[in-house]
């Protein structure tokens, strides 16, 4: 049903209530590669649209440039399918003016830690109430194999066949040493349950929940997270209450577990700085007390046209001549 603010712009709008089902969320067919990491993350994002009942018309997908940023495209919501590395302001102003919307972001590594990192790092400290979801194949997939900054040393691409010469950017540290950031968490998806459970309790937080999706390109880069997709002891699960919530039976497919206070920033830290030979997945760092710009964007909103019209009428009677 649709709260106050949402009548304020559809004054009409009925607010019959529905119960929607999968298909109501399910839109263009994707044509994304077969085996493409992006295929289990769109029907974890549909699955968490269903069981939240969130009604489509108050649902936006916003993406920039690049395979994952076609997502918009398979939702059957609200979105918008930006610029190169611009996903995020535009997400921003759509906060900013109707902070009633379910808000998404999908986003790439080449798209978010490349030419969109300035606005990635003043997204996570305004922390404006979203979901963004990054997802890291580690290389520039829809232009056809560049190297992205989260490509590997040494790893050959089309523009560096010899390797690539510098280390990459670290997506989970360089947003844990963010001003103001509120909420990291890191999955893969090749664990549909963890995608899922992930997503759900990013949507439940209260501010920018910044999820890092460590997802298989296997058209350019299918042999990156090869090694952690056959090994399970290669993948780490963090563990707490206030954490990501998984099911026991499903935590049991994890060789490694380690218990992780969420809260303690300098402990996420540390983890995020381990190696790639065991992956952490899960909540790193969560604070839901963070600032929220969107508390200071939503002022006047509720404004009557009217008295709108009268204040810039007031305005510009300042210049009569």
């Amino acid at each position: 049903m649709m709260n106050d603010l949402a009548r304020f712009w559809f004054d009409d709008a009925a607010d019959a209530p529905r119960a929607c089902t999968l298909e109501d969320y399910q839109g263009a067919t994707p044509r994304w590669c077969p085996g493409c990491g992006d295929h289990a993350v769109l029907a974890a994002l549909q699955r968490l649209c269903r069981d939240e009942q969130l009604p489509p018309e108050e649902t936006v997908v916003v993406s920039g440039i690049g395979c994952s940023s076609r997502f918009p495209h398979y939702m059957k919501t609200y979105g918008f399918h930006g610029l190169h590395g611009r996903a995020l302001p535009v997400a921003e102003g759509v906060r900013s003016r109707r902070p009633d919307l379910h808000l998404f972001v999908v986003t790439g590594d080449g798209d978010c830690c490349s030419i969109g990192a300035g606005h990635w790092i003043h997204a996570i400290r305004y922390n404006m109430r979203m979901v963004v979801m990054m997802f890291d194949n580690r290389i520039y997939g829809l232009t056809k194999m560049q190297t992205s900054p989260t490509t590997q040393a040494g790893y050959r691409s089309n523009t560096h066949p010899r390797g690539a010469w510098l280390e990459p950017i670290d997506p989970i540290q360089t947003t844990l040493g963010v001003t103001n950031v509120s909420f990291v968490a890191q999955t893969v998806d090749w664990n549909p349950v963890h995608v899922a459970a992930t997503l759900t309790r990013a949507y439940h937080h209260p501010g920018l929940a910044f999820v890092r999706v460590l997802q298989r390109c296997p058209h350019y880069t299918g042999d990156v997270y090869e090694a952690a997709q056959r090994d399970p002891k290669r993948l780490l699960l963090l563990e707490h209450a206030d954490g990501v919530p998984i099911d026991p039976a499903v935590a049991k497919l994890f060789p490694n577990r380690t218990a992780h206070d969420p809260h303690d920033l300098d402990a996420a830290r540390r983890l995020a700085a381990r190696d790639d030979e065991v992956l952490p997945v899960g909540l790193f760092y969560v604070n839901p007390a963070a600032q929220r710009y969107d508390a200071y964007t939503v002022e006047g909103l509720a404004t009557p046209r009217n008295a709108k019209l009268a204040a810039v009428r007031g305005e510009l009677d300042h210049y009569k001549v």
